[in-house]
């Protein structure tokens, strides 16, 4: 893995609402997101919770410091514009497609580690928890099984807590400063999480784990005590 990056694509957006309340249609009913996000180029200010102009629609399941910021590996929309030919306009499944605030170039789910600390701009990341994708992703592209299908690819995404305030911009270097996990990628968290189920060592290492998101140990800690209880 290369320990620098780059922000590829930046996005922000508030949340707004779409759809109309009498649709009979369940994708075409009124929802409220921010999902739709806008690239900018300009320096943006980034808050101990985000980047100031982006918000959530759904800040108990979406917001909080540990998701600060959503990121996302420019290297999958290739093969997702592939995949998904014929299913939806894939030619608009570009950079943000997942919603995602940050679109960095060089990283994924496999060479991201749980607890990495990045500079980037004159802000300090650490990554926080891998992305769960909830049923607003296959909403925003009309397509139901598009959810299902990014937790079979893995090509999920992950989020990133602030250590440090400060402004970030397209173009800006991300720099890997430290890996205290080296051996949790965001892709070995996500196929314990989904797939490897009766892996209770693991599940327990996780579940102590203070580099990783509260939630998500307590999700670990629930599977602990099923197993052993």
């Amino acid at each position: 893995m290369s320990d620098v990056a780059k922000i590829v694509q930046l996005q922000i957006g508030m949340p707004q609402s779409y759809g109309s309340p009498d649709a009979k249609e369940a994708m075409d009913r009124e929802w409220t997101t921010g999902f739709f996000k806008q690239p900018t180029e300009a320096p943006v200010q980034l808050d101990w919770e985000g980047l100031i102009g982006d918000g959530v629609a759904d800040p108990i399941n979406h917001g909080g410091r540990d998701k600060a910021m959503l990121v996302y590996g420019a290297s999958h929309y290739p093969l997702w514009r592939e995949e998904l030919r014929g299913l939806i306009d894939a030619t608009k499944f570009g950079d943000g497609a997942f919603g995602e605030n940050l679109t960095v170039s060089d990283w994924t789910e496999e060479t991201v580690c749980l607890g990495d600390v990045y500079h980037v701009g004159t802000a300090v990341l650490q990554v926080s928890q891998p992305r769960q994708p909830c049923w607003k992703l296959a909403r925003r592209w009309r397509l139901k099984e598009l959810t299902a299908l990014a937790v079979k690819t893995g090509r999920m995404g992950w989020y990133v807590r602030v250590l440090e305030t400060g402004t970030l911009q397209v173009g800006d270097e991300i720099r890997l400063a430290e890996r205290p996990a080296p051996d949790w990628s965001i892709a070995r968290i996500n196929q314990l999480f989904y797939h490897d189920r009766k892996n209770v060592e693991a599940a327990q290492f996780l579940a102590d784990c203070p580099l990783l998101a509260e939630v998500w140990r307590e999700d670990f800690r629930r599977r602990v005590e099923q197993a052993t209880g």
